[in-house]
């Protein structure tokens, strides 16, 4: 595959730039399940959810980051992800995902009858998950 075949990949969260690279594949955590983007493929704009995102070949190889949640902009060329936060699995401090996995399930216990607390119990407990899994595949 010829570089001109490549994806121009961005990873950025509100701190840093992590990943500004060619790539020949990219999966990212859609809202709504995974999403693979590949060269050509047609303009979208995506909500995304905590998981992992993932880089297939290109300049380095394969690599992984867990994500918070964010957006992705693709172009058929470029793809861009903005995340709030953004690790490798072997950055993953795992006593704090699994301390904020107690805190979520802590915050749904209490909920009471309020639906917006409940949802954001969902969302601490889905981002801390999302953490510890990535962690174990280390």
């Amino acid at each position: 595959m010829a570089d001109t075949d490549r994806l121009q990949v961005r990873l950025v969260t509100p701190d840093r730039i992590l990943v500004d690279q060619s790539a020949d594949a990219v999966e990212v955590p859609a809202r709504n399940g995974y999403l693979e983007v590949l060269y050509g493929h047609a303009p979208l704009v995506a909500v995304l959810g905590p998981g992992e995102v993932r880089f297939h070949g290109g300049e380095t190889g394969e690599q992984t980051y867990s994500i918070g949640r964010g957006f992705v902009e693709v172009l058929p060329e470029r793809v861009t992800i903005l995340a709030d936060s953004a690790l490798k699995p072997q950055e993953i401090d795992v006593a704090a995902a699994q301390g904020r996995l107690d805190h979520g399930h802590q915050l749904y216990n209490e909920a009471g009858d309020d639906p917006e607390k409940y949802k954001q119990a969902e969302i601490v407990i889905r981002e801390a998950e999302s953490r510890l899994e990535s962690a174990k595949g280390k």
